[in-house]
C-alpha cells in the first residue's frame, strides 16, 4: 500500500475540521519522547511522590535516632577518630529533646514532632543514610539528582519523563518553596539533558491568595473566547515553525511550555485554592506556609501531578549551627501539624496507598558541639554530618512501623545496613514500577540513569 507524502497528509488534516486536525498533529509533534507507562518493569505500588524537603540538615539524634550514650557522655570528647566535618567540633552535645516510643510499632520520635508521632505506624524510618560530603550545595544535588558534581536530571524529572502526568493542564513536576529558593536554586529540580518540559515548575507559596502564587495566571485584557482564538492561531504557527526544524528539543519544550501555561489558567487557580477545602481540613493542617503547602501538595497529587516537592523555605532553614534547641524547635513547629495531617488526609481519601511520601534533609548533624569559626567558643549547635543521618518514608508500598539500619552509639556514622542516596532512589523507583538499571536515557553516546552505576533496592522497608 502506498502511503501519502507527509505534506499531503498535512494538507488533508488542515482541510478537515477547519484546521483542528492540524492542531492535533502539532500536539503530537510537540510531544517529546519519554519512557511511558508502557515501559514499566512491574506493577507500581505508587503512582505519585511527595518529597518533603527539610532543607538545611535535620539532626538525627534530636528527631528519630535517640542515643542514651550521647547523654551519658555529655561534655566529654567522644572516643573515636576525628571524622571530617565542615567545621571544627568539640565535646558531646546531648539532645535537649525527649524521646518516647509511639504507635504499636514503638518507633522512638522526639517531642519535636508531637503530631507526626501519631503516624508512627505508617512510617519507615531509615537511620543509616549517608552522603558523600558535608556541603549543602553538593549534598542537595546528590539527594535530588544522584550526582553531586555533574549536571544530571532530578528525580522528579526522571519520574515525569518515565510516567508522564495524569493531568495535561498542570505540570507533572512542581516544586513548592515559600519565600524564595533553596541553596542551589532551580538546579535542584532541573531536567538537564532530558527534554526541558520535564523540569520542575517552581511556585513561591508564601502567598495565601492563589491568584498571587503564579504571576500572570489570568489575562486581564482578553476574554476567554478571544484568548482561545489567539492560542489556536499561535499553536498553528508554532507547528509550522517546528516542521522546518524537526528534532529541535529546545523549541519543542518552549512550545509545550507555552501551551501548558495557557491550559493552566483555570486548573492551577483551582488546585492552589485551599479555601475550597472544608474548614476542618484546613484546621487539621494548621497555619503557616509550610503547612499550607502540604495541603496544596495533597490537592496536586489528587489532580494527577506526578511529583511534588515541598521545601521548608529559602536557603537552609534547618541549618542549626548555633542553638539546636531553639532553632530546631522553631522549624519543627512550622511543619509538624501539616506532616501528620498529610498522612492522615491521604489515608482517609484512599490515596496513601498510591502516594509515596519522602521526608528528608540533605544530610544530618554532628552529635558533638560545633566550635566557633576559629576553633574556639563552642555554642549549642551542631555542624553538618554526612556520615550518618535519618529520614522517613510513608505510603506507596512502604512497610509502616519499620526502623531500618543504625548509626554508632553516638549517632555519628552509619554502621548497620548503610543506605546511600542511590539505594534510596533505586527503592523509590522500584515502588513506582521501574527497575532503576533499566530506566535509561540515551545522551552523548551513552545510556544514563538516575542511579548511575550504583544502587540497591532496600526491600526490608517494602510492604
Amino acid at each position: 500500500m502506498n502511503r501519502p507524502h507527509p505534506s499531503t497528509r498535512r494538507d488533508f488534516l488542515k482541510r478537515c475540521g477547519m484546521g483542528f486536525g492540524s492542531l492535533a498533529l502539532a500536539d503530537l509533534v510537540c510531544q517529546p519522547a519519554r519512557a511511558g507507562e508502557s515501559a514499566l518493569n512491574f506493577r507500581p505500588r505508587a503512582r505519585s511522590v511527595i518529597h518533603v524537603f527539610l532543607n538545611g540538615g535535620v539532626s538525627q539524634v534530636d528527631t528519630f535516632d535517640p542515643k542514651p550514650e550521647l547523654t551519658k557522655r555529655g561534655g566529654q570528647m567522644l572516643p573515636f577518630e576525628n571524622l571530617q566535618t565542615e567545621r571544627k567540633t568539640g565535646v558531646a552535645l546531648p539532645s535537649p529533646f525527649t524521646f518516647r516510643n509511639h504507635g504499636q510499632s514503638g518507633i522512638p520520635i522526639s517531642d519535636l514532632f508531637p503530631h507526626l508521632s501519631r503516624c508512627a505506624d505508617e512510617m519507615a524510618v531509615i537511620r543509616s543514610m549517608y552522603a558523600e560530603l558535608p556541603s549543602h550545595e553538593l549534598s542537595l544535588m546528590l539527594m535530588n539528582t544522584g550526582d553531586q558534581r555533574q549536571v544530571r536530571p532530578s528525580l522528579g524529572s526522571w519520574l515525569t519523563w518515565g510516567m508522564g502526568s495524569e493531568n495535561e493542564n498542570l505540570p507533572g513536576f512542581i516544586a513548592l518553596c515559600p519565600g524564595g529558593l533553596p541553596v542551589g536554586g532551580a538546579a535542584n529540580w532541573r531536567s538537564a539533558f532530558l527534554p526541558g518540559s520535564y523540569q520542575g515548575t517552581h511556585v513561591d507559596t508564601s502567598q495565601a491568595d492563589p491568584r498571587k502564587l503564579i504571576d500572570h495566571i489570568r489575562n486581564g485584557r482578553l476574554s476567554a473566547d478571544a484568548q482561545r482564538n489567539q492560542f489556536e492561531v499561535l499553536r498553528a504557527l508554532n507547528a509550522e515553525h517546528l516542521e522546518s526544524r524537526p528534532g529541535e528539543a529546545a523549541l519543542e519544550s518552549r512550545i509545550r511550555s507555552f501551551e501548558l501555561a495557557y491550559r493552566m489558567q483555570l486548573e492551577a487557580t483551582d488546585a492552589f485554592d485551599i479555601q475550597q477545602e472544608p474548614e476542618h481540613i484546613r484546621k487539621a493542617y494548621g497555619e503557616g506556609p509550610q503547612n499550607r503547602q502540604l495541603l496544596i501538595a495533597r490537592r496536586l497529587v489528587e489532580r494527577g501531578v506526578r511529583f511534588v516537592q515541598t521545601w521548608h523555605g529559602n536557603l537552609q532553614p534547618w541549618d542549626s549551627h548555633s542553638n539546636i534547641r531553639e532553632e530546631h524547635r522553631k522549624v519543627a513547629n512550622q511543619c509538624d501539624q501539616g506532616l501528620a495531617a498529610l498522612i492522615l488526609d491521604l489515608k482517609q481519601r484512599g490515596l496513601l496507598e498510591t502516594t509515596l511520601i519522602l521526608c528528608s534533609g540533605e544530610f544530618g548533624r554532628t552529635p558533638s558541639v560545633e566550635m566557633g569559626q576559629n576553633g574556639s567558643g563552642a555554642a549549642q549547635g551542631r555542624d553538618h554530618n554526612h556520615w550518618g543521618f535519618s529520614l522517613w518514608l510513608a505510603g506507596g508500598g512502604i512497610k509502616g512501623g519499620t526502623i531500618y539500619g543504625a548509626t554508632d552509639e553516638f549517632g555519628y556514622r552509619a554502621v548497620e545496613n548503610p543506605v546511600s542516596v542511590h539505594d534510596l532512589h533505586a527503592t523509590m523507583l522500584h515502588l513506582l514500577g521501574y527497575d532503576h538499571e533499566r530506566l535509561t536515557y540515551r545522551y552523548a553516546g551513552r545510556d544514563f540513569r538516575l542511579t548511575d552505576v550504583h544502587g540497591q533496592v532496600v526491600r526490608e522497608i517494602i510492604a
